[in-house]
């Protein structure tokens, strides 16, 4: 007996119509950026999105005559330390305040959350004014403080712990665990899915970071990629060929992110708003 096939909604095809329509709004300068790389100077502002000659001159340039690599090592030193930080402190701090009663504990989440309401761009003076103050200025650790804890991932990780089953805590406790191995080997394992998510969110954050380690430092050894690339733009002139082919590869790592863990990403997404 042949399958009856349900009938194609106009309203499904207005909505993948539009779907496609956003997806190449959104791929098109993903796809010029790349173009761009593999053309010269004076074919940047041509409309072909094929170079009639193309090159690699600038993937070349890039890496041997520019500080490109130390850049490179630099964006992913302050990624990864700040998603570690953020991962520990964020995760002890929302499973303190899920689990544990204490005066002032609602005071202390909504102080917390209060935080999510000031702009970057009120924090930076007392960012700096701390930083110099503490001789953090223009170095590793100066560029990374600011990372070390967010509002944000203290929410989701609170959010998250509230559905950990009081009695697996319990029973631990009676097995003569430590409160911190509860929370280390018992608990975190519990929210995977969030810690997931948050890692993900808070390296492509720091990742992509241009302000701050714009001010923080003044040494060019020091510079992450935005900061590095914005060296090719000067007062008169702009190579965008050159920051075209730097924003092409430090836009791989980001992609390959994606590719590979964005079902960690839609399923901490989905659970973090079931549990909200």
């Amino acid at each position: 007996m042949a399958e009856i096939k349900a009938p194609i909604r106009p309203g499904k095809i207005i909505i993948w119509c539009l779907l496609f329509i956003g997806a190449v709004i959104m791929m098109t300068p993903i796809i010029f950026m790349f173009s761009a790389s593999f053309k010269y100077n004076d074919e940047i502002y041509e409309l072909a999105l094929i170079s009639s000659e193309p090159t690699l001159s600038n993937y070349i340039y890039l890496f041997e005559n520019t500080e490109f690599l130390l850049w490179f090592k630099n964006s992913i030193l302050v990624a990864l330390a700040s998603t570690v930080s953020v991962l520990f402190f964020d995760s002890l701090v929302g499973y303190t305040l899920a689990k544990f009663r204490f005066r002032g504990r609602k005071l202390v989440f909504i102080a917390i959350l209060s935080t999510l309401m000031i702009p970057t761009e009120m924090l930076v003076i007392p960012w700096y004014i701390l930083a110099r103050d503490f001789g953090l200025l223009d170095s590793y650790i100066g560029l990374i403080f600011p990372g070390i804890m967010t509002g944000l991932g203290v929410f989701l990780m609170k959010q998250f712990f509230e559905s950990v089953p009081d009695d697996y805590l319990d029973a631990a406790r009676i097995d003569g665990l430590s409160e911190f191995r509860i929370f280390t080997q018992i608990a975190m394992p519990l929210v995977a899915p969030a810690l997931s998510a948050l890692a993900i969110f808070t390296f492509l954050g720091n990742w992509t970071a241009f302000l701050w380690p714009l001010i923080v430092t003044s040494s060019a050894e020091l510079f992450t990629i935005p900061v590095g690339l914005s060296s090719f733009s000067g007062e008169f002139q702009s190579e965008w060929e050159m920051i075209m082919t730097g924003a092409a590869v430090a836009t791989l790592p980001t992609l390959l992110v994606f590719l590979f863990l964005q079902r960690y990403i839609i399923r901490g997404v989905i659970l973090g708003g079931l549990k909200g």
